[in-house]
């Protein structure tokens, strides 16, 4: 398999990048759209690193912010066949939450109703296709990781703290072992890994590529995690938008040669 970043914080010469993710992923004769970062700007990196949008075969969201699902109604008018696979829980309804002010960082207003016959909500561990598979958060208390980061749903009970019931792994089975794509990795990049293990027992966790959303985090907590990450056995991580250059620089000094950068038009094979 081949994932190329179309979108990310860090720029590549010519190749800009923003405040987001997309990943362009080519596996067994396949091709899955990762996320559309904040805007249409996916669109245009697509074009410069001969990446063909339409050739899409499967679009997937990692979770329901604005800076993943921007550029959705952009997908749509570029793609006009391909399903676009939200985990169940995604709504309208995510806010960051500072004081008694919230700010709306959802989906694009609107964007569940207009393109309906386009989504498709996965349930439970779904198989997108062979050898691929959309999983689900399994551990509890993750609504405690949602108060600490500020993140709230509303529903009609009022304000929640997210326990990101709407974020999902994407998991490719290859020769070399599991690759994961979590693009923020809410839920705590080791939980996740380990979520993965409990799913596929005995398989081997080759990767984890994604933000991991530590870019505000204390330096301690950060060395803890990459401490935690390395236990887990996984033998690369690919980290960058909502890590940080601060967080991933103390990564590496735990991780070593395991940890990677992302960056607009690294290509990553497996």
């Amino acid at each position: 398999m081949k994932a190329t970043v179309l979108v990310d914080n860090i720029p590549l010469r010519d190749v800009p990048g923003e405040w987001g993710l997309c990943i362009y992923i080519e596996y067994q004769g396949k091709k899955i759209l990762l996320d559309t970062g904040g805007s249409e700007l996916f669109v245009k990196n697509a074009t410069k690193l001969n990446k063909e949008l339409q050739e899409v075969d499967y679009a997937v969201l990692s979770h329901a912010h604005y800076d993943h699902a921007g550029g959705m109604r952009a997908f749509f008018q570029n793609n006009q066949r391909a399903a676009f696979y939200l985990q169940k829980g995604s709504e309208e309804n995510c806010y960051m939450k500072k004081w008694i002010f919230h700010k709306y960082i959802g989906l694009p207003r609107g964007i569940l109703e207009e393109y309906r016959d386009r989504i498709i909500f996965a349930e439970g561990d779904y198989s997108l296709c062979q050898g691929v598979s959309l999983i689900p958060h399994k551990t509890a208390g993750l609504s405690e990781i949602g108060r600490r980061n500020c993140m709230y749903v509303r529903s009609k009970s009022g304000w929640n703290p997210d326990d990101f019931s709407h974020e999902q792994s994407l998991v490719f089975e290859t020769t070399e072992g599991l690759v994961i794509f979590n693009s923020c990795s809410h839920g705590g990049a080791d939980n996740i890994i380990n979520e993965i293990k409990a799913t596929y027992p005995g398989q081997k966790i080759r990767a984890l590529i994604g933000g991991f959303h530590i870019c505000n985090r204390p330096e301690a907590e950060v060395r803890a995690l990459g401490q935690r990450i390395k236990e887990t056995g996984i033998e690369e991580i690919y980290t960058g938008h909502c890590t940080g250059k601060k967080a991933f620089a103390i990564l590496k000094e735990e991780l070593g040669m395991a940890a990677h950068q992302l960056h607009v038009g690294l290509e990553m094979e497996f």
